[in-house]
């Protein structure tokens, strides 16, 4: 029981190390999405790209803003672009996260929508600066709730400077 409780110790320190949600950090980071990893009633196969920028406003506390395209295999589906802002707040020091975002999507065939997000993820520090971050999404669409809204696994590369 000792031997477990030290390894359980030694570990959370090691995740912990690396802890770099301080106020005044900046954040850049690519995600990728869909890969048939996300569900959206129009679609059958999509792939998606996302940059993510971000500032520390406070300890645990960050502001982001991103940029992303997501394609759609299926003909009667456009691709989209969306620009959106939102927040992360790191609940823990080892880097799990819920985060919220507000997302303006434009798809080619003259679909414009407002779509808020959830997420939750974890930021694996793989070095001092560089994680890898995997997190479960939902983006509720107003426009059409049951085509458009999605729910998806996205994994991306973050560098905290």
């Amino acid at each position: 029981m000792k031997k477990v409780i030290m390894l359980l110790a030694v570990l959370s320190m090691a995740l912990s190390s690396y802890a770099q949600f301080e106020k005044g950090k900046y954040y850049v980071g690519a995600s990728l999405t869909g890969l048939d990893l996300s569900y959206s009633g129009t679609e059958d196969f999509n792939v998606g790209l996302e940059a993510k920028a971000g500032y520390l406003l406070d300890d645990d506390w960050m502001l982001t803003a991103q940029l992303a395209f997501q394609h759609s295999g299926d003909d009667d589906v456009a691709d989209s672009y969306s620009i959106g802002i939102g927040g992360r707040y790191y609940i823990i020091q080892n880097g799990l996260y819920l985060g919220v975002n507000a997302k303006l999507l434009h798809a080619s065939h003259n679909h414009n929508d407002l779509m808020p997000g959830i997420e939750v993820g974890y930021a694996f520090f793989i070095n001092r600066n560089i994680t890898i971050e995997p997190a479960v999404y939902y983006d509720q669409s107003f426009k059409n709730h049951s085509d458009y809204s999605k729910i998806g696994f996205r994994i991306g590369i973050g560098v905290y400077l």
